[in-house]
């Protein structure tokens, strides 16, 4: 498996996160892969998922944010 380099990725916070710094789940967009991180710990890591599995985790949340 090839090493991504994230040194230029432009991150966002996602709009499902805690506006109080709870929760805070970082995306990158406008890759061929999704990477996913913690703002308040992102040298912790990042996790990488790709296209698929992240549209079905997402379309999970939303139905369970109902």
């Amino acid at each position: 498996m090839r090493a991504i380099d994230l040194s230029n990725v432009k991150w966002r916070k996602s709009s499902y996160s805690n506006s109080d710094g709870g929760n805070c789940l970082e995306v990158a967009d406008n890759l061929p892969l999704v990477p996913v991180r913690d703002s308040k710990a992102p040298a912790r890591g990042t996790l990488v998922f790709g296209p698929a599995a992240w549209a079905a985790f997402v379309d999970g949340v939303k139905g369970n944010a109902r």
